[in-house]
Formats: structure tokens, C-alpha cells, sequence
């Protein structure tokens, strides 16, 4: 039954399940009226259910949980006719142990082609899914194990999915599987659905690759690359550094040149029918109003105020400058380089720069290649699938979180009126997932590009996000190291850095007053000043955003899918319920899974 529920996502606010019980006549008569509403398979169909399949359809079209609350040693029965409205997606239940109330987080069906035989084709993901071999990069990352996860649970008769690792051999590559991929939290849905025969089940669906996108050939045995470049149909590259300030020779390695070898590699492929990137939103300049889902051009990108732009002088200026930099003081001036010349150019860090030059770079020797580019703007934890909240590492805005619950940032420089462009995950790859089924389909030598972005069709006021960091962390407290919890006061808000910087000023000389405090505490105190100055340099770009990205491509994609597909494949950002999703989803998620909070160590 857990793995039935899991297959289906359904969020539980309680650990366990219970048995159903049974139901009476009454609301078997109510269930066929639902039934219309989707082409399930013959029992529903023909009029009758037989209990069987009444347990099992139930499930599906009703977004029921079923618990166990051993609280009081009540069973809890959850029928359809016992659910209340509630406010903010919650649920009232009925049962013998009392009144409940549940979070409904409902996932449209995270289930199998089994379940979904006869559903209406759409565009046809499952069915242009199935038997396909896929090649992906980036594989131990963040978006691509939500990636692999989806695929498994949504179409696990997929063929192999082979996974490009950064390993010393096979053996180490195989260690990497097992405990960054096959043993993660993420993936215990599908331990529940495959039970004993899950690690079976993974082994012959993930490929392990040793390799490296920087390299000649990605660095693949030889015979692997053949074998690779015989079978695979899709490839997906989700490789990439996403370190704002990173080295300019790396970030030019690994967003740039990483890339086209990946492409010339996809051009020898004998059956491949779509190659797909992961980008970024932010690879549009420094600019105003709306961006379009539009391909980049050097002589057009930047604005006019800025020079024309040369993506290979750029990547034999890294080379360069790796050369003529002595070892003593590399990784700095590295850096600096790399900032300053995202700045002549118009963008405001290396990350967005070489990415913008990836696309680029990549746009003149796709050839007559099918290429998908898919355009995140910030990715945080899942919403609904495969289960809410789920995140691996500190990620855009999260360090902000995390130093504000500590008691480490008391206020932040944000534009008052500005948008924070945020999206779930899972809604990333299911957008992915669609892209791939459409134009991998069509077979043209297009590129087709996918903003999976927010700030137009439901956008989020950066202002609105701080104050509900503020509701969420003085209703439930960080526990600190002494197992006290940290109170904190409502986030301040400046709208400029001279603001913030004058705060910062105004607090340290405020908290040593009197100059008493010992030296202990007034380091302390420059490190919670440093760290806040450097966390606001760094996202000023993002806190004073001006852009906002146009999602149109995206919506006609979703537009063309059946209502289960729509479902099934969600990443309608318009459905998003922002104050929900932060406050019950991604900051206890962030806790939980980024934080390491152990249960029951907050309020």
C-alpha cells in the first residue's frame, strides 16, 4: 500500500499508512460520478468496481491520504465523504480517533504507465519516453537525479539511461551511483514501489560512465563511446558550474567549451533525435522589461553601451591568462577576471556570462542537430513530486535563509518593488520531460527554448519572500548548539546598499557600546558584519533584478498536453501558492534534507 500511495506522490502529513476500510454504497455511488473525469481502464469504465480495483482507483482520483495515528491508538479511517474544505490546501478528516487535519499536497499522478494505460496520448510522453536510452551529464546534480528520479517512477520501462560521472575508474563511478544516486532520500519512493528488486531495478536501468565534458571525447573509454554513440537518443546536458564567482578558466572549461564537446560528441550519435541544455534565465544581460524565449547572438546580446562580445577570444583569454598568472595568488586573480569581464560586456557575474557564451558558442555548430534549451530561473526544492521539499545543498537564496534563522543577518538590501523569480524543481523537469517528448518528435534542426520561470505569470515580491523568512523562523525557531532556540526579529528591508551598509554600521557600533563586550564577541561580531556584506554583494544583482522573463513557449508546450499529462507532467508555476510553498514547503524541506535539522529540534 506505500508503495501504491508513493507511486501516486501523495504527501502524507503522517508517517504511516493504514488499511482502507470499508466503504459503504453510498460513496461507492459517489465515486463513479468522479470516475468520468478520467479514462482510467475497464472497471471504471463498464459501471462497476469490484473492490479491488475500488482500493485501488480510489486512491487515484481522490486526494485522500490514508494514516495510522498511534498518538492514541485510534485508527484513523479516511473515506471521501470525510473531507471538509479547508483553507491553504488543508483537509479536515473524520475519523474514529477524532477530527485530523492534513496538508493535501496532492501530486497530479507521479504514478506509472501502468496506471495511466489508457490515458489520452497528448503529446505523448510516456509513449515517446518508453524503450528510449538517454545519455546524461551533470548526473550526481542537483536537477538531474530530480531528473533520473522522474523518469523511473513516471516511465520505468525506459531503456538504459547512461550517466557521465567524474571518477578515477569505473569502480569509483560505481561507489558514486550507489551512494549519491541509488541510496539517496530522493529515490525512496521507488524503493517503496520496487521493494526487494529495487537495486536490481536501478542497475539495469542506470549506466555508470567514467568521463569528463571538458575532454577530448568526454573522456570515454572508446568502446564506451561507441556503444554510447550507437544507442543513444536523447542527450541531455546538465552539466555546468554555478559558483557566481568562479574561476574564469573553469567557468569557460566547463559552461562553455564543456558544452560544444558535448554537442560534436551528439552529432556522431546514429540515432540521437534531440539533444537538450539546461541554461539559465540569467543569461540575458543587464537590461529592463520583458526577456523573450529567444536564441543569443554575440553581435546582439549585449546593449549597445557595451562592446561587442567575442566568445573565442573570451575562452583564449582564460587560456592565456591561466598561463601568464603565477601559482602564487591563481584562484584570486582568476576570479577577478572573470567578474571584471563579465562587467565590461554588460552581465554581473561569471556564472550568467559563460553560460550566455555556452549558447552562443553552442548556436554555431549545432548544425541541423534538434536542440532544446531549457531555462530555469532559480531552482529550489521540490514542490510536489516525489515528495515536497526535497533539496540537496545550500542553493540561490538559501544562504540568506539559513543566516537569517541562525541570527547571523538582521536585514538585506532588496528592491522594495522587485520580483524574486523562483521555481520548484520537479516543475523544471517535468517542463524538461515535455520539451523533450515535443520536439524530439518533430525532428527539426530548430532550437527551441523554454523559460521555466515565474516573475511574469506569477510573480513574487521580493519583499513578500523576506516576510515570510520573518513568519516562518519566529513562529519555528533554529535550535542552536546549545539547544536553546534563536529568536529572531522580522527581517529588515533596505532598499539600497548605502541603506544596508549604514545599518551594518549603526548594529556593530549599537552591540559594543560600551566596549565591554571582550574581544571574543567583537570578533564575532566582524565575522556576522563580513559575512552579511559579503552575502549582499553578491546578490545585489539578483535583489535589484530589473528583468523579467517571458514564459509564452512554455505555456503553449503545456497547453498542448492531455489534462493527465498536465497532470502528471505539471510545471504550471501559475498554480503555485507562494506564502504555502515557503513557509510549509521549501524552508522545513531546506531544514530537513540541506541543513541536516534533526526532527524535532525546532518549534
Amino acid at each position: 500500500m506505500e508503495a501504491a500511495l508513493c507511486q501516486c506522490s501523495f504527501s502524507l502529513a503522517y508517517k504511516k499508512l493504514a488499511r482502507v476500510t470499508d466503504m459503504s454504497e453510498k460513496h461507492e455511488r459517489w465515486l463513479m460520478k468522479r470516475s468520468s473525469r478520467i479514462s482510467m481502464g475497464s472497471n471504471l469504465g463498464s459501471g462497476k468496481i469490484d473492490a479491488k480495483s475500488y482500493t485501488t482507483f480510489s486512491m487515484l482520483l481522490e486526494r485522500f491520504a490514508l494514516t495510522r495515528n498511534k498518538r492514541d491508538g485510534h485508527v484513523v479511517s479516511i473515506n471521501a465523504a470525510s473531507f471538509d474544505s479547508y483553507p491553504n490546501n488543508m483537509r479536515k478528516i473524520q475519523g474514529d480517533g477524532g477530527d485530523h487535519v492534513l496538508k493535501d499536497t496532492t501530486v497530479p499522478y507521479g504514478g506509472t504507465t501502468s496506471t495511466l494505460a489508457k490515458m489520452n496520448e497528448g503529446i505523448g510522453v510516456l509513449s515517446f519516453l518508453r524503450g528510449k536510452n538517454l545519455f546524461i551529464t551533470g548526473a550526481t546534480g542537483f536537477l538531474a537525479k530530480v531528473l533520473i528520479e522522474k523518469i523511473l517512477r513516471a516511465v520505468p520501462d525506459v531503456g538504459k539511461i547512461y550517466l557521465l560521472i567524474r571518477a578515477k575508474n569505473k569502480e569509483s563511478a560505481n561507489e558514486r551511483l550507489q551512494s549519491e544516486i541509488i541510496n539517496a532520500e530522493l529515490f525512496k519512493c521507488l524503493r517503496q514501489i520496487h521493494g526487494k528488486s529495487y537495486q536490481d531495478f536501478m542497475l539495469s536501468k542506470l549506466v555508470t560512465v567514467v568521463g569528463d565534458v571538458r575532454e577530448h571525447n568526454l573522456g570515454l573509454d572508446a568502446q564506451v563511446g561507441d556503444v554510447i554513440r550507437k544507442e543513444a537518443n536523447i542527450i541531455v546536458n546538465s552539466a555546468a558550474t554555478t559558483d557566481f564567482r568562479e574561476r574564469y578558466d573553469v567557468a569557460v572549461d566547463i559552461n562553455i567549451r564543456g558544452p560544444c564537446l558535448l554537442l560534436s560528441f551528439a552529432k556522431m550519435c546514429k540515432k540521437l533525435e534531440l539533444f537538450l541544455h539546461i541554461s539559465t534565465a540569467y543569461i540575458h544581460a543587464i537590461g529592463e522589461g520583458i526577456f523573450m524565449e529567444e536564441s543569443l547572438r554575440e553581435e546582439a546580446s549585449p546593449p549597445s553601451s557595451f562592446p561587442t562580445l567575442d566568445v573565442n577570444l573570451e575562452m583564449k583569454l582564460a587560456l592565456d591568462s591561466l598561463e601568464d598568472f603565477k601559482t602564487k595568488g591563481l584562484t584570486r586573480k582568476m576570479k577577478e577576471l572573470g567578474l571584471e569581464r563579465a562587467r565590461k560586456f554588460g552581465w554581473k557575474d561569471t556564472y550568467s556570462f559563460t553560460k550566455a557564451m555556452g549558447e552562443m558558442a553552442m548556436g554555431k555548430i549545432k548544425g541541423e542537430l534538434p536542440m532544446v534549451i531549457v531555462r530555469p530561473s532559480v531552482i529550489e526544492s521540490t514542490y510536489r513530486e516525489p515528495f515536497p521539499g526535497w533539496i540537496e545543498g545550500i542553493r540561490m537564496i538559501d544562504p540568506i535563509i539559513s543566516s537569517y534563522g541562525k541570527g547571523q543577518l538582521t536585514g538585506f538590501p532588496i528592491d522594495l518593488n522587485g520580483v524574486s523569480d523562483i521555481v520548484p524543481a520537479d516543475m523544471v523537469v517535468n517542463a524538461t520531460l515535455a520539451a523533450i517528448t515535443r520536439h524530439g518528435k518533430a525532428g527539426k534542426g530548430d532550437i527551441n527554448i523554454y523559460h521555466v520561470a515565474s516573475s511574469v505569470a506569477n510573480p513574487l515580491l521580493i519583499r513578500d519572500l523576506f516576510t515570510f523568512f520573518g513568519d516562518h523562523f519566529i513562529s519555528s525557531p533554529w535550535i542552536g548548539s546549545e539547544g536553546r532556540p534563536i529568536n529572531v526579529q522580522a527581517c529588515k528591508m533596505y532598499g539600497s546598499m548605502d541603506e544596508f551598509s549604514a545599518h551594518i554600521s549603526r548594529d556593530t557600533i549599537q552591540q559594543n557600546s560600551d566596549g565591554k563586550l571582550g574581544k571574543e564577541f567583537e570578533n564575532s561580531c566582524k565575522k556576522l558584519v563580513e559575512r552579511a556584506k559579503y552575502l549582499a554583494n553578491i546578490y545585489e544583482p539578483y535583489m535589484f533584478y530589473p528583468g523579467r522573463f517571458d514564459n509564452s513557449n512554455a505555456q503553449k508546450l503545456m497547453a498542448s498536453m492531455s489534462e493527465e499529462e498536465k497532470r502528471m507532467f505539471c510545471f504550471d508555476v501559475r498554480s503555485i501558492d507562494w506564502k504555502d510553498y515557503i513557509l510549509n514547503v521549501h524552508i522545513p524541506g531546506l531544514r530537513m534534507h540541506a541543513m541536516k535539522e534533526k526532527a524535532g529540534m525546532s518549534n
